[in-house]
């Protein structure tokens, strides 16, 4: 199937505005933010993306690397371990984003005034915080394990000898905070909504795929070791048994109390994790049944009913209605070209270029971007999506994802 020039203009246009906001969001100290408000283009009723997300910056690293721009990845790294507030002592990111400082962020992005916190609102938005938060912490531990993939990928183009302590201890950290078939504390999905409670034995799926993933290049990069190994082999089981027969997909939580829903995130089980083939019939039939519940017309959402549109009013999250996720139209785009269908790969790209001009939203809405813009994830599973298509180019496609070329 060709690439029409209509396309290919498209794609530049976009790839020309990515490495500015690659650029934008990577400060001088090594940090990558989520978005900026900076931006001309940042909407005024969303929240500040003006954060650090560990798992958000590792694909920034992953695609900056693809393009060739390598000193945004290795500042990244020196980030990680000489600035993030608790990482070193900890050898994980027990908080889920950070201040550029390094410092760790919490969930209010901007002091209350007086007149608010005398308001009945304040009262409306506690009780929509109880509900959404009040038995779980914020911890993300795959925030660590893609930090670890994205040093692995990194070396295969520079090298990481700078990197090792990093690396020995960011694996460790993984490995001290896992136990058995889940994670010793509450910790919550990439979507920062659904816990997983250590008193049910609960995990995320994706969670353990990208901390699994993580473990197993730490092995690459530094050699066997047994600590590691036994974590990895107990993630392997737990991946397993996420693999619900009675529903016949691969669920959003296992545990004693099962989420049965159908999450699209579970893309993330064949890449970047590599825990399971693309062509593995239990995730062809997840895909099944996530391209019958979560797309519609080509565009990909998160998970049926999803109401996160990302406008925030007054303090208060509006819970609109969700859209689709570009950045989940690019990870269905790299599954369809792994298994073999490039046709329908294009589509699924496609339909996010057909509906911007040369920024990546977090969402598309009624065929228009909603919420933030530009989203750094999106600019780089962008990159990644057309590199595996085929319509960027690069001459590290080989280097970067030999395992996966058909």
């Amino acid at each position: 199937m060709k690439t029409s020039s209509k396309l290919k203009r498209k794609v530049r246009k976009i790839l020309k505005t990515t490495k500015m906001v690659f650029k934008e969001v990577s400060y001088p100290n090594g940090a990558i933010l989520a978005s900026t408000t900076r931006d001309i283009s940042y909407p005024k009723d969303v929240k500040s993306y003006d954060f650090v997300w560990p798992r958000d910056a590792s694909f920034v690293c992953v695609a900056s690397d693809l393009l060739g721009i390598h000193k945004i990845p290795k500042k990244f790294f020196e980030w990680c371990w000489e600035y993030a507030e608790g990482f070193r002592e900890n050898g994980i990111f027990l908080y889920h984003k950070y201040f550029p400082n390094a410092r760790a962020a919490g969930d209010w992005d901007k002091d209350l005034s007086i007149s608010y916190l005398t308001s009945k609102k304040l009262i409306e938005f506690a009780k929509q915080q109880l509900r959404i938060r009040i038995y779980y912490s914020h911890f993300q531990p795959d925030h660590t394990g893609s930090v670890l993939w994205a040093i692995y990928e990194h070396s295969k183009i520079k090298r990481t000898s700078n990197f090792e302590e990093l690396i020995k201890k960011a694996a460790n950290g993984i490995c001290n905070y896992w136990k058995k078939d889940h994670f010793k504390i509450p910790s919550i999905d990439l979507w920062e909504e659904r816990p997983a409670l250590p008193k049910f034995s609960q995990a995320h799926p994706y969670t353990v795929a990208i901390s699994k993933r993580g473990l197993e290049c730490a092995c690459k990069l530094l050699g066997e070791n047994e600590k590691w190994k036994k974590c990895i082999r107990e993630m392997e089981k737990v991946l397993e048994k996420s693999f619900v027969a009675k529903v016949g997909y691969f669920v959003k939580t296992i545990g004693r109390k099962i989420d049965k829903t159908i999450d699209s995130s579970s893309l993330g089980l064949v890449w970047p994790s590599q825990c399971f083939p693309p062509d593995d019939p239990r995730i062809i039939a997840t895909v099944r049944e996530i391209e019958a519940k979560c797309v519609k017309s080509y565009g990909v959402y998160r998970y049926p009913n999803d109401l996160y549109d990302g406008r925030i009013v007054e303090h208060q999250i509006v819970l609109g209605g969700a859209g689709a996720w570009p950045i989940l139209n690019f990870w269905m785009s790299i599954y369809q070209v792994l298994v073999g269908n490039r046709e329908k790969a294009l589509k699924y790209f496609k339909w996010v270029l057909e509906r911007v001009r040369d920024k990546i939203p977090e969402q598309i809405k009624n065929d228009k971007p909603i919420s933030v813009l530009p989203l750094a994830w999106g600019h780089a599973m962008f990159v990644i999506s057309g590199a595996f298509l085929g319509v960027i180019k690069t001459k590290y496609l080989n280097l970067l994802y030999e395992d996966y070329l058909l």
